[in-house]
């Protein structure tokens, strides 16, 4: 009789996972697919919500612990992805696994990606615009505020290449945790799997275009909506964040992010370990006897 082991699956075992994970994931009907990438956007946002709260007033802290706190409590967001079971584009990278072996057509790969992104800016953007409304910005005095718009000015100020390696960076660790989580038997493995890289990624400053759907976001509608309560109590004013726009957000981050997102997950992670484990392999032909 088979008994059921809790061993972690190795490797090779978890790139056939990840396969077949992908052809389920290009086979969603696009309602539901877009469901959960909606989910998937809230999920992530939820995890930004949470980082810029425990980071707010960090200055009596050393850069690197204030960075290490944020990137533990960003966790939230692909814990609840994966566990909760939501659709996110940069985990999504991973398909290229199943489309490199010929069980994905790139109309069923684009399609997913497509939807998957646009139902997880309407996450992230439907939960920015929550989380305005509650006010939360005005907690500590205003300092919770002004942390979200020195993030969110900070993200539009990058080069242009230089967003893009972050975002190679970013979605690398990214696709290692969703991977991680191939070889998991229980909640505990996933989430295990899960705090290391997420928490690596945070804390070193890369960039992931779906928390930036949030964090940037977050900023305009402060920048562009908050009372003169607010202003007043932060000492800060909207002239402080000249570039803090709409179009800087598209052209000077999420564009150049995205690209870095698909490099990083679906090349350097997704099509290496294909390679390694699940490409054709052409035997030599056999040498005739003597």
């Amino acid at each position: 009789m088979n008994q059921f082991s809790f061993d972690a699956l190795l490797p090779p075992a978890m790139a056939g996972k990840a396969e077949d994970a992908g052809v389920a994931k290009a086979n969603l009907a696009s309602w539901p697919m877009f469901g959960l990438a909606v989910l998937a956007g809230a999920f992530i946002a939820l995890g930004a919500v949470f980082a810029t709260t425990v980071t707010t007033g960090g200055s009596d802290f050393p850069f690197g612990f204030t960075k290490l706190l944020g990137g533990l409590v960003f966790c939230l967001g692909l814990i609840l992805v994966i566990v909760a079971g939501a659709e996110l584009f940069t985990g999504n990278n991973l398909i290229v696994m199943a489309w490199a072996s010929g069980k994905v057509s790139t109309g069923q790969l684009l399609r997913n990606w497509g939807i998957v992104y646009l139902g997880n800016f309407f996450g992230s953007l439907s939960t920015a615009v929550l989380v305005f409304l509650s006010g939360q910005y005005a907690f500590g005095g205003g300092e919770v505020g002004a942390n979200a718009l020195n993030i969110a000015q900070a993200k539009v100020n990058l080069g242009f290449v230089q967003a893009i390696a972050l975002g190679i960076l970013c979605n690398a660790l990214v696709c290692l945790a969703v991977w991680l989580c191939m070889s998991a038997r229980t909640v505990t493995d996933k989430i295990l799997a899960i705090v290391f890289p997420i928490t690596a990624f945070v804390a070193a400053g890369f960039e992931h275009s779906i928390a930036n759907m949030y964090f940037i976001p977050m900023g305009l509608l402060i920048k562009a909506g908050a009372g003169d309560g607010f202003w007043g109590v932060s000492g800060l004013s909207a002239g402080d964040y000249g570039s803090l726009t709409w179009v800087n957000f598209v052209w000077r981050n999420l564009l150049p992010v995205t690209i870095g997102n698909i490099i990083g997950g679906a090349l350097l992670v997704g099509l290496v370990y294909w390679f390694i484990y699940l490409r054709p392999v052409t035997q030599a032909p056999p040498v005739p006897a003597k």
